[in-house]
């Protein structure tokens, strides 16, 4: 298990989860995405953040939003000590709650960073009985939350993304780079060249982070993950080890073995800092 990594989850909230980083420096990402809304602050030292085609230098204070399938990475700078806390919750819920996907990727906002403080706490708290009301205050305010200095994605491109969505839905079949290219209309010399563009990654490593992704969401429900790995598209085990730690910089065991009491009380959030540095 790696060292000040902690998730969350609780029974009665199966809709959202939380992970709790209490050492940066050892949990380290390849790029990827997640199918949920993430929302998360950074509670200590600073860090690289790449979204898209933007990199900032994030630092105690901030608040970092993803929104579903967008490719991105948070690492740590030369061994520099950092903490965090990231909080996942399942789209269907949201949208039942009529939350608009912000276009916003990071915010400096000290009332936002205070508030996602207030809502770590609430729901780590064991006696603490009114989450699910907690969370819903939280995403109907978000909106007015958020300040300026956002940052949008890339303009839309109809073959590229009709690509994209032919992997998502057949990301559980062995595909080939001509199957997306039939699928798209495109030519295999233009795919290759243009997806990475637009999504961060190549049509196979996109096609890999859809398959982790798929696994993160079976194992969260506590299959085995031998059969999950199968189901996946991974050749065994061992294959998807390798992709879900470089992808989550976890081990799936680490992940399908979490639950609602993993976070002690070192875990817990701090008190906002009162002075915040401002990313670059």
């Amino acid at each position: 298990m790696i060292e000040g990594s902690r998730f969350w989850r609780d029974p009665a909230l199966p809709f959202v989860e939380a992970r709790c980083v209490g050492d940066g420096r050892q949990v380290c990402y390849a790029a990827h995405s997640h199918e949920s809304f993430s929302i998360g602050v950074i509670t200590g030292g600073r860090s690289t953040y790449l979204t898209g085609d933007q990199a900032y230098l994030v630092a105690s204070g901030t608040t970092v939003l993803m929104n579903p399938g967008v490719v991105h990475t948070c690492n740590p700078i030369a061994g520099e000590p950092w903490s965090y806390l990231m909080l996942f919750v399942d789209m269907p819920w949201l949208l039942a709650q009529g939350f608009a996907l912000p276009d916003a990727t990071m915010s400096t906002s000290r009332a936002l960073y205070g508030r996602l403080l207030e809502l770590f706490a609430r729901l780590f708290d064991s006696e603490a009985e009114d989450k699910a009301a907690q969370l819903e205050a939280f995403f109907a305010t978000l909106p007015g939350c958020l300040d300026q200095g956002t940052a949008l994605g890339p303009a839309p491109h109809p073959r590229l993304e009709l690509a994209a969505a032919f992997i998502r839905a057949h990301r559980l079949d062995p595909l080939s780079l001509e199957d997306i290219c039939a699928a798209a209309e495109l030519s295999r010399a233009y795919l290759t060249r243009a997806f990475g563009k637009r999504f961060g990654l190549s049509p196979h490593a996109y096609l890999l982070d859809q398959r982790v992704q798929h696994a993160r969401a079976q194992l969260r429900a506590g299959r085995p993950i031998a059969e999950v790995a199968l189901e996946s598209g991974f050749a065994d085990q061992a294959h998807l080890q390798r992709a879900f730690k470089r992808h989550l910089a976890t081990t799936p065991g680490h992940y399908r073995g979490a639950s609602s009491d993993t976070l002690t009380a070192s875990s817990k959030p701090h008190s906002p800092p009162a002075n915040r540095p401002t990313p670059d």
